[in-house]
């Protein structure tokens, strides 16, 4: 009887050090220190980020909003980062030279970015420094260029993307669990996918020039005006040329026209760059007329100019 009675309190004693040694790291981390900042969130794959919380993070861009993107690391927790007018997007630099600053349109999903920042309230990243390789900005843009297209003509026709950009991050983990099957379709359709045309205006050009007409300016200025008493907008630009020349000088051109529309919308109305989506250049890619024609050659020398605002707050209006 004695044997039995030193056994249990020998079992009961190995057990106690037990849940002492598992706990003990628990009660040892500082309050606020980043493996406190792990939490179980991380493990449903979202990682709110504590407030006030200094924190580095890595990963990959998944998708972009107007004044938000968000990042999935390797350990396939996503992170909500918040751009704000203090935000220093530049490229690496090497040894003895810093990097390239650029605009926050330049974060496109898919680029590997590094991000410094702190959390809010909100638990987002709200970003000081984003870092990134030029080399990924490349293939991002190319990406970007050629699935995009593609993507919003699956949605058209299939009208399974019906995600609205007021859902919580908590519902839109839901949703991909539950479409497990698609999920990595899913990931690369930008939350821009969720905006309609509020309004649009074509700029033109002469050939072989990036600069703006008076008359085209002052449609600039009437688009401007209806953006900023807009709620939630943001502004989609693409630039196009005819096909007359050298396809890759047309693409350099397509780009400059579209740069230079952002331009005089950040310079003379004050548009935050972060409400401007990837302006990109499309080169003689995309034509809406005739290149064999004088008159279609001239449409085709063109920036398009779009409002975009989040389905839900349409439907609402």
């Amino acid at each position: 009887m004695r044997f039995y009675r030193s056994a249990i309190s020998l079992s009961m004693g190995l057990s106690l050090l037990i849940l002492m040694a598992v706990a003990a790291p628990a009660y040892g981390q500082e309050s606020g220190s980043p493996a406190q900042a792990q939490d179980t969130s991380e493990r449903i794959g979202v990682r709110a980020v504590p407030s006030g919380q200094k924190t580095k993070l890595k990963g990959r861009i998944v998708r972009r909003d107007a004044d938000t993107f968000s990042v999935r690391d390797e350990r396939d927790a996503e992170t909500i980062v918040r751009l704000t007018d203090r935000t220093s997007v530049k490229t690496k630099g090497g040894f003895l030279r810093s990097g390239k600053n650029y605009d926050v349109t330049s974060l496109l999903r898919g680029l590997v970015v590094e991000v410094e920042g702190r959390g809010n309230a909100e638990g987002q990243l709200v970003a000081d420094k984003v870092r990134f390789n030029s080399s990924d900005l490349k293939v991002a843009q190319t990406v970007e260029a050629r699935v995009t297209p593609v993507e919003r003509e699956s949605q058209r026709l299939s009208g399974q993307v019906d995600e609205l950009n007021e859902v919580s991050k908590a519902t839109r983990a839901e949703v991909e669990r539950a479409n497990a099957g698609v999920a990595s379709t899913n990931e690369r359709i930008s939350a821009i996918d969720d905006y309609v045309v509020q309004d649009t205006v074509s700029i033109y050009f002469n050939v072989n020039s990036a600069v703006i007409s008076p008359s085209d300016r002052q449609a600039l200025d009437a688009l401007a005006q209806k953006a900023v008493g807009t709620k939630g907008y943001v502004i989609e630009i693409t630039g196009h040329a005819d096909s007359s020349g050298n396809a890759e000088r047309n693409r350099i051109l397509s780009q400059q026209r579209a740069d230079a529309v952002v331009r005089h919308l950040q310079e003379n109305h004050e548009i935050p760059l972060r409400r401007i989506v990837t302006p990109f250049g499309y080169g003689q890619m995309k034509p809406v007329a005739d290149n064999n024609t004088p008159e279609g050659r001239r449409q085709n020398r063109r920036v398009e100019v779009k409002i975009l605002v989040s389905r839900g707050m349409a439907q609402t209006n």
